[in-house]
């Protein structure tokens, strides 16, 4: 793991020592600097290797972005590499579903981390790759307990009785939404590489059959979707819809910082899917 390269990438100058304010800073650097993006599984390339040096070349040198497993195992690696612990965790994603943690169960396609502070017992659930709504600070995998951040104020819920699930919840206007049921037991690398394989070559998976794009700023979310660029700052919203795949690609570039070199005729694979 080439940490001075991925400093630089996230443009973090802070300190290195395993603290809690370490840890929220590096949090908030990458989620600020690395898109989200699944430009390779629209393209029809799968993401299967989620290696230290596979995941370096692609978000760190390539100044490209990715998806949870991405984020979160690139995350991992930097986080050991300092003298954190850090386990993965698997999610069932229920954001924007009819039915929430109500529904029936949905498949575990999303990945976190639980990270430890060394001589300290609390665990932190860090996730730096949940797209439009990534929580931009560490959160205390505390029942009920709130963190504030920078943005939205989140919070871990124990889902019932049941200690292995819990669900991770943020507050809109005045209600809170779950956006994941995250089991709390760790996870092999191998749980994670098949989660990648399929939510990037299923043919309904929406990373296959659209595409998003989202950065987490200091004062702003802006979220892609399609041809649709929200910017959610300062307690407003902005919308624009872009007329064309030229200019999505041109978005992708200009406002996610994304390198589009060698990976095909974006542009015309963005047309196919602009509406969805």
């Amino acid at each position: 793991m080439d940490l001075q390269a991925y400093f630089d990438r996230i443009g973090y100058h802070g300190g290195t020592e395993p603290t809690h304010d370490t840890l929220g800073a590096l949090v908030a650097a990458h989620v600020r600097r690395i898109p989200f993006e699944n430009l390779d599984p629209l393209m029809g390339v799968p993401v299967t290797d989620l290696s230290a040096g596979a995941l370096t070349a692609k978000l760190v040198a390539r100044s490209r972005g990715g998806y949870c497993y991405e984020h979160n195992n690139l995350m991992r690696e930097v986080l050991c590499a300092l003298g954190f612990g850090a386990e993965r965790l698997a999610a069932r994603v229920v954001w924007m579903t009819p039915q929430g943690v109500d529904g029936p169960p949905s498949p575990q396609t999303h990945q976190a981390l639980a990270v430890t502070i060394p001589g300290a017992d609390q665990r932190y659930l860090v996730d730096v790759g949940f797209g439009g709504q990534t929580p931009p600070a560490p959160i205390p995998m505390i029942s009920e307990r709130v963190q504030q951040t920078s943005h939205e104020p989140f919070r871990l819920r124990r889902l019932g009785d049941d200690a292995d699930e819990w669900v991770v919840e943020t507050l809109i206007g005045e209600r809170w939404r779950p956006l994941y049921i995250l089991g709390m037991q760790p996870r092999p690398l191998i749980d994670m590489q098949v989660g990648s394989w399929y939510v990037s070559t299923h043919p309904e998976s929406n990373f296959v059959v659209g595409l998003s794009a989202a950065l987490v700023m200091d004062d702003a979310r802006w979220n892609l979707r399609g041809r649709h660029l929200t910017v959610h700052a300062g307690g407003g919203t902005e919308r624009v819809r872009f007329d064309d795949a030229a200019q999505v690609c041109a978005a992708l570039t200009d406002r996610f910082g994304i390198d589009l070199a060698g990976l095909g005729d974006v542009e015309a694979k963005v047309a196919a899917v602009l509406d969805t």
